[in-house]
């Protein structure tokens, strides 16, 4: 929590102290827990406020960041955008022209046209920021966008490796050590460092360490020899199970690669450590403020995040609570009292799950009973 207090020592005691409380209640659901700390915290901001100024003013670049930091604001929970919806009820498209299309032949397009199409429709998309060593060890760092996971038993994603005309053999540096090495690391992008991340994504010859080049911190994996970023909350470090090399069929070149990975270890910074309704470890989405690649040079935060319950076999939603809206627009209001007279203060009451009503979380218990069975011992370990 002190974290919390630091990177947003700008604002007022009073606003950071209801900041706080929700933060917490969203974390372990007790609202009487989340009031004590934020008390605390508040009562200690001004020391927490002086270290973090003190350490901002270390240099020009540091207090770049601190500004950063304390512009930065968590995302908020409100209630889904038609909450009043019932099966069957039409949702058209509400654009001009919204009922007319215009169709595109991707065999006969050129893919420089193709290109721009492809990143502004497949959106928004994660970002994979992936660190891999070469073969001597020289450490490489981009972000990429043709990411995605692909299961969760084992955890495994893909990564889509395009590839380049410039380089020698069309393979850029990334694709180069992971086929070499067969282990990387995706750590996931927030807004907190998205410009020093951004920057790496230049075109550097090989051998560039892009880490060290956006001023960016290495941090020793356990299970792979890449290196994590220390300044992302998330890692996931991958073992490469196999790469599948997509071929243009006209012209029979390969132009993508498709790398698969297998999670062998999670690291997840406690700052933005969660709790599912059943307990298990979780990444908070509005801690993690995640950053989302769209068309161009176009990005997106998530700063609006709601809940959709899941109907059943029969197409029926049972356990939702019709006061689940009314507590979402009040708790998007700023009346956090709301939530906390229709949740009790229980566990997962008050954050996401009060958004939905009680068959979200009832839903997600379910399945990850289903799916998940019991919670490996490692799980509560929290941090990274």
């Amino acid at each position: 929590m002190a974290l919390v207090a630091a990177a947003i020592g700008a604002v007022s005691a009073l606003g950071l102290r209801e900041l706080i409380v929700r933060l917490v209640n969203r974390t372990d659901g007790n609202s009487a827990a989340g009031a004590t700390k934020a008390t605390e915290i508040v009562a200690n901001g001004s020391s927490h406020t002086a270290k973090a100024s003190s350490a901002a003013s270390a240099s020009s670049g540091a207090a770049a960041s601190s500004t950063a930091a304390a512009d930065w604001q968590p995302a908020r929970h409100v209630q889904p955008p038609h909450p009043d919806w019932k099966p069957g009820q039409p949702q058209p498209c509400p654009l001009p022209g919204g009922d007319t299309f215009i169709e595109v032949d991707t065999q006969t397009t050129p893919p420089g046209d193709l290109y721009p199409l492809v990143i502004s429709a497949a959106v928004p998309r994660p970002v994979a920021f992936i660190s891999s060593v070469d073969s001597q060890g020289g450490v490489n760092l981009s972000p990429y966008s043709f990411f995605n996971a692909m299961g969760f038993n084992p955890p495994t994603v893909a990564i889509g490796l395009c590839h380049s005309p410039a380089r020698p053999g069309g393979k850029k540096d990334t694709l180069h050590n992971i086929e070499e090495t067969g282990e990387f690391v995706v750590n996931v992008m927030s807004e907190w460092f998205v410009e020093a991340a951004n920057h790496t994504c230049g075109d550097y010859p090989r051998g560039v360490d892009e880490m060290r080049l956006a001023g960016l911190t290495p941090l020793a994996s356990t299970k792979v020899r890449p290196p994590r970023v220390a300044e992302s909350a998330v890692h996931m470090e991958c073992r490469l199970r196999t790469i599948h090399h997509v071929k243009n069929e006209t012209t029979g070149a390969v132009t993508t690669s498709i790398a698969i990975g297998e999670v062998l270890a999670f690291h997840v910074s406690s700052g933005v450590a969660g709790r599912s309704p059943s307990g298990k470890l979780t990444v908070d989405m509005a801690a993690l403020a995640p950053v989302a690649r769209c068309g161009g040079v176009t990005y997106a935060r998530c700063t609006e995040l709601y809940e959709l319950a899941r109907p059943d076999g029969q197409g029926r939603y049972p356990g939702q609570q019709p006061a689940a809206a009314a507590a979402a627009a009040a708790l998007a209001a700023g009346a956090t009292g709301a939530a906390k007279k229709d949740g009790g203060g229980k566990k997962g009451a008050g954050g996401p799950a009060a958004v939905g009503g009680a068959a979200p979380a009832a839903q997600q218990v379910a399945r990850e009973q289903a799916l998940g069975g019991k919670q490996h011992p490692a799980a509560g370990a929290g941090g990274g």
